[in-house]
Order: C-alpha cells, then structure tokens, then sequence
C-alpha cells in the first residue's frame, strides 16, 4: 500500500503559501520600490506594523535583508501559486524537489534575520528597534512560523514515505 499523503500538513503549507501572495506582493516588497510608487493605505500599514513591533528592517533595510527581499521578490513569490496548487490538490510528488530548495533557502535567510533580531545593537538606528529582550523576542515571533513552517516543510519532504518514496519509473 502507498503511503498516504500527510493532509493536515499539506493543507497547512497551503494556507501558508496562499497567505505569503498578499502579504510579499503587499507589504514585503515595498522597501524595493521607489518612495511614493506604493498606495498610502500599504505605506501606513507597514509604518504601523514597523512601529508597533519595533522592526527598522522594513523601513530601513540593510543591504544583506534587501538582497533578501529580492530573493523573495523573484524567487520566492513566483513559486507561491505554484506550491499552493500542489499542496491544495495533494499527494503532488513533483513539488517534492522545488520544496527542499525553496525551505532550505528561507530557513537559511531566516536564521540570518532571527539571529540579528536577537543580538544587533538597535540604539543607533534612524527608527525605532527592539531595545529590551522582551521586544527582542516579540519581534522574533513575527519571523518566526516563516523559519518553523519551512523545516516542516522540508522535514516533510525528507521524511514522509509519501514524498520520500517517489515511484520508480516502470522498465519497457
């Protein structure tokens, strides 16, 4: 008997790739876009998150997170839709690959971003950072579902006999 595809799981990456459109096209990429191209409502949006959860990178990005955010912009963004219709319909085996790439590249760039978060010196920068480790850590947990949904994923595509096993090609 086949191994069954992991449902729950697979609807979870679902929303999560469904949810990551809006949210990248919205409001993550507008520190790419030259000032005043963005509608007012989105620039306020990101100006309050920014302020309300102290996170100078997104109004200010060093240049290591906005080669990140051009990583999300072209990499990342187009393979949404793409993984979204896989886990939707379920048991895809073909997104098993493409998924290993993208989780290892985000876990990757989110180690990066999680790690100064927790111990960059914020004092000097033009808005407002985290200073205490309690904003420290409330703004990691911002970050963090886009490191732990990816090690799912990943987790999943190593390990689950539904995706571990891909069918063998039958000989002529």
């Amino acid at each position: 008997a086949m191994a069954a595809a992991p449902r729950w799981r697979e609807r979870l990456f679902a929303l999560y790739f469904l949810s990551h459109i809006p949210i990248t096209a919205l409001i993550d990429l507008q520190p790419l876009l030259p000032a005043g191209i963005a509608p007012r409502a989105l620039t306020d949006l990101l100006q309050q998150y920014a302020t309300s959860f102290r996170d100078p990178m997104m109004l200010q990005p060093p240049e290591w997170f906005k080669a990140f955010i051009y990583c999300e912009a072209f990499l990342q963004l187009p393979f949404f839709p793409i993984a979204a219709y896989a886990f939707l319909k379920g048991s895809c085996r073909w997104i098993r690959t493409p998924a290993i790439i993208y989780s290892t590249h985000v876990a990757t760039t989110l180690f990066a971003i999680l790690a100064h978060i927790l111990f960059h010196d914020f004092s000097k920068s033009e808005h407002a950072g985290p200073e205490t480790l309690r904003e420290r850590l409330v703004l990691l947990s911002i970050y963090l579902p886009y490191l732990l949904i990816p090690l799912l994923l990943l987790f999943t595509m190593l390990c689950n006999p539904h995706y571990k096993h891909v069918e063998k090609r039958k000989r002529k």
